[in-house]
């Protein structure tokens, strides 16, 4: 019994393991949503500048070289540096803007979901006050159904005598 438990147990798990794998979107599937959305902010890939060849690749041997030799690594070094300050700071100022034009586009797509829920209220109130009006009708046609109706028959039992 317990062989069985664990091997369906095991083949569970395997099981959903393999659907838990999601498959690539399709390029001929159809698009579904209604809005035009605005194509995501594809920020460019920034790889650290290559350091200069024999500067970073192997190790420094301090001993051998120059005082104009070590000014010009460490000049190298610096320059390097710098361009990834300067690559992480245009990076970030894409990062912002990207964010700002979402933050804006989610305060308008807020403010549209704002809107269809009032306009789906005052649909429900004028949907139920319909529906009231075609009880009310109901009733009256009923109530005037049934005078007639009791008049006829009054009337038509009065003449028998």
């Amino acid at each position: 019994m317990r062989v069985v438990v664990s091997s369906v147990l095991a083949l569970s798990c395997l099981i959903s393991s393999a659907w838990a794998v999601e498959a690539p979107p399709s390029a001929t599937a159809p698009a579904t949503t209604t809005t035009a959305m605005p194509p995501p902010v594809t920020l460019p890939a920034t790889r650290p500048p290559t350091p200069p060849t024999g500067a970073a690749n192997a190790p420094i041997n301090h001993k051998g070289l120059t005082a104009e030799q070590l000014a010009k690594n460490k000049l190298q070094q610096d320059a390097a540096v710098k361009s990834l300050v300067k690559d992480q700071a245009t990076r970030l100022q894409q990062l912002e803007k990207a964010n700002l034009a979402a933050l804006a586009q989610n305060q308008e797509l807020q403010l549209k979901n704002d809107n269809l829920g009032v306009q789906l209220q005052v649909l429900q109130t004028e949907r139920s006050a319909q529906m009231f009006l075609y009880g009310a009708v109901t009733v009256v046609v009923g109530v005037l159904l049934g005078f007639l109706l009791a008049g006829y028959i009054y009337n038509k039992r009065r003449r028998q005598w």
